[in-house]
C-alpha cells in the first residue's frame, strides 16, 4: 500500500503523515514499513488493544491514538478520517478498502479442499480464495467472526474480545462472492483453542487464530468432509496477548478471583473459556 501510494505520488517519506485504524497485524507491517522508508505513523486503535502490542507499535516510532473500545473499529476508523481531515500532511492509506499466496498450494501438492480464515480487513480471505478458486473453482471458502459481532452473517455490530477480527461492518476489501459461509465463533471458544493450541502443540498464538482453528475444526469434524484438507490460517504471535484475557489464568493465582483482574484479563462472555475445544 505505502509503494503504491508513493508510485502514485501521493506520499512522500519525510513530508507525509501515515494516519490509519487498526486493531492488528496491519498496524506492525505499516509501523516497521513507516520507520524503514521515513513517515511519520499515527495509529488509531480500540483501546481494548494489548499492551504488548501497544508497545510494539511505540517501539517502531508509531504514535497511538486510542478509542472506544465498546465501539469497536467504528470509533478507530472515525477517528482516523477526523485526524485526516484536519492535517494537511495527513495521509489514510485505507486498509479495509485498499485492493493494492500461491505457497500453501505448492506445499500440498495442489490439494486444498477448504480454506478457512478470519476476517480483518478481508485481504487475507480475497486474496487467497481468489487464488484458489482460480486453481479449483471446487474449493470452498469460509469466513470467521466474532459470535458477539456477526456483521457478515447479517447480524449486528458488538463489543467482542477477539483482537484483529471482526471490525463492525463489511470491509471494502472483502469480494463476498467468493465465500461459501460464515462460521460465528464466540471469544470463549477462541480463547480455548488458543489455549489447547499453545499446552498440546506448542503453538503459541493470539485470539484470532484460536478463532481460525476453532473454526478449521468445526468444518473438518463434518461427515462430508471426511478426507479432505482443510487448511486456515494463524495470523497473530501469542506473546503480544500475554495481558489479555487469553492468558489469564496465568495471573489468577495474584487474585482471590477473576473479578480482581483489569478488565482486558476478564473474559466478557456468559460462557466458560476452560471447556474443551473441539480437537481432532
Amino acid at each position: 500500500m505505502v509503494l503504491e501510494a508513493e508510485r502514485q505520488g501521493l506520499i512522500q517519506p519525510g513530508k507525509t503523515t501515515l494516519v490509519e485504524p487498526t486493531s492488528g497485524n496491519t498496524g506492525v507491517g505499516l509501523a516497521w514499513v513507516a520507520a524503514a522508508r521515513g513517515y511519520k505513523l499515527i495509529l488509531t486503535l480500540p483501546e481494548t488493544i494489548s499492551m504488548e502490542r501497544r508497545l510494539l507499535l511505540r517501539a517502531l516510532g508509531a504514535d497511538l491514538v486510542l478509542t472506544s473500545g465498546r465501539l469497536g473499529m467504528s470509533a478507530a476508523v472515525r477517528e482516523a478520517a477526523k485526524i485526516v481531515s484536519s492535517r494537511p500532511d495527513a495521509y489514510m492509506l485505507g486498509q479495509f478498502d485498499n485492493p493494492a499466496n500461491p505457497q500453501i498450494w505448492r506445499d500440498s501438492e495442489g490439494k486444498v479442499d477448504v480454506f478457512v480464515a478470519g476476517v480483518g480487513t478481508g485481504g487475507t480471505l480475497t486474496g487467497v480464495g481468489r487464488f484458489l478458486r482460480e486453481k479449483n473453482p471446487r474449493v470452498e471458502i469460509v469466513a470467521v467472526e466474532p459470535a458477539e459481532s456477526p456483521v457478515l452473517s447479517g447480524g449486528r455490530p458488538g463489543y467482542h474480545q477477539i483482537e484483529g477480527i471482526g471490525a463492525g461492518f463489511v470491509p471494502g476489501v472483502l469480494d463476498g462472492s467468493l465465500l461459501d459461509e460464515v462460521i460465528r465463533v464466540k471469544a470463549s471458544e477462541a480463547v480455548a483453542q488458543a489455549r489447547r493450541l499453545a499446552r498440546e502443540e506448542g503453538i503459541l498464538c493470539g485470539i484470532s487464530s484460536g478463532a481460525a482453528v476453532h473454526a478449521a475444526y468445526r468444518v473438518a469434524q463434518r461427515p462430508e468432509n471426511v478426507g479432505k484438507r482443510v487448511v486456515t490460517v494463524l495470523p497473530s504471535f501469542g506473546e503480544r496477548y500475554l495481558s489479555t484475557v487469553l492468558y489469564s489464568q496465568l495471573w489468577l493465582s495474584d487474585a482471590a478471583d477473576e473479578d480482581e483482574l483489569p478488565p482486558a484479563w476478564r473474559l466478557h462472555d456468559d460462557s466458560v473459556a476452560d471447556h474443551d475445544p473441539p480437537k481432532l
